[in-house]
C-alpha cells in the first residue's frame, strides 16, 4: 500500500508540473500574440518598465515619444536626439516632430545610429545602425563615404558605440561637423546633429563620458538630449 502511494503522488506531481508548463506557455503564447499586433505600444511600454531595474530614475515621457517641435526661424527644421540609455533602451530621433529613428521604427540599434536628411525639403533619404562592438566598421565607412552634400545628418550612440571605430571612421565624421567623436570611447553616450558640405563650424553635439564613479545606469552613463533648430540650406546654426 505504502509504494502505491508513493506512485500516485509522483503521477499526481508529475501532472502539476505539465499543467503549470502547460499554463506558462500559453502565457508566452498570449505575450508573443500581442506583441505582434501592438508592438510599438507594448515596446515603448516595456521600455519605461526595463528602466525600473536601474537604481537611480526612469525615462521622462519623452524616453518614448516626440516632444512638440521647438519654434524655429522660418527655413529651419526642429530636431530632437535622445542617446541610447545603457543596453536597454534604444535612441530616438525625431525630425519635425516626427519619430525618424527608434524602437517604434524598428530601424534603431547597438552602436552608431544615423539618419540622413534632404537639406532642403526635409525628407528622410535612409538610417542606419552599426554596431561597433561586434560589427565591421567597414559597413559605417562606406555609408559615411555615400552621404551627399546638402544633406542633414543625425547620430545617437547606444550601448557600446567605440570599439571598433577607427581613425578613418572618426575623420568621416569630424568632416560632418563633430569634434567630440574624437573622445568617444568605451560605452560613452553621444549625440550629433551635422550636414555634409554646408557650413559645419558650429558644434551641435553633446557627450557624456562613461565613468563607473559616477554612471547613471551602472556601468553606462545617462542618457543625453540634444535639440534644436537646424536651417535647410546651409546647415547649423545654434542649439541647446
Amino acid at each position: 500500500m505504502f509504494t502505491v502511494r508513493v506512485g500516485k503522488t509522483k503521477m499526481a506531481r508529475r501532472s502539476k508540473t505539465r499543467a503549470l508548463l502547460l499554463l506558462l506557455l500559453a502565457v508566452v503564447i498570449l505575450i508573443t500574440v500581442v506583441l505582434q499586433r501592438y508592438s510599438d505600444t507594448v515596446t515603448e511600454e516595456f521600455q519605461q518598465v526595463l528602466f525600473k531595474s536601474f537604481d537611480k530614475s526612469r525615462p521622462s515621457s519623452a524616453a518614448v515619444s516626440c516632444p512638440m517641435p521647438r519654434t524655429c526661424p522660418e527655413k529651419h527644421f526642429s530636431f530632437y536626439i535622445q542617446s541610447g540609455a545603457a543596453s536597454a533602451v534604444p535612441p530616438k530621433i525625431c525630425f519635425q516632430a516626427q519619430m525618424v529613428l527608434g524602437t517604434a521604427m524598428k530601424n534603431a540599434g547597438l552602436g552608431i545610429n544615423i539618419v540622413i536628411i534632404n537639406g532642403k525639403t526635409g525628407e528622410v533619404i535612409k538610417t542606419g545602425n552599426f554596431d561597433m562592438y561586434g560589427g565591421d566598421v567597414k559597413d559605417l565607412i562606406e555609408f559615411l563615404n555615400s552621404i551627399e552634400t546638402g544633406t542633414i545628418v543625425l547620430m545617437a550612440t547606444f550601448d557600446e558605440s567605440a570599439s571598433k571605430l577607427n581613425d578613418e571612421g572618426r575623420k568621416l565624421i569630424t568632416e560632418l561637423g563633430s569634434s567630440m567623436i574624437q573622445s568617444l570611447a568605451f560605452r560613452d553616450n553621444w549625440v550629433f546633429a551635422g550636414g555634409k558640405g554646408a557650413d559645419v563650424t558650429s558644434h551641435l553635439e553633446k557627450f557624456k563620458k562613461s565613468d563607473s564613479a559616477v554612471n547613471m545606469y551602472e556601468g553606462w552613463p545617462e542618457l543625453i538630449v540634444l535639440e534644436g533648430c537646424i536651417p535647410m540650406v546651409p546647415l547649423l546654426k545654434e542649439t541647446k
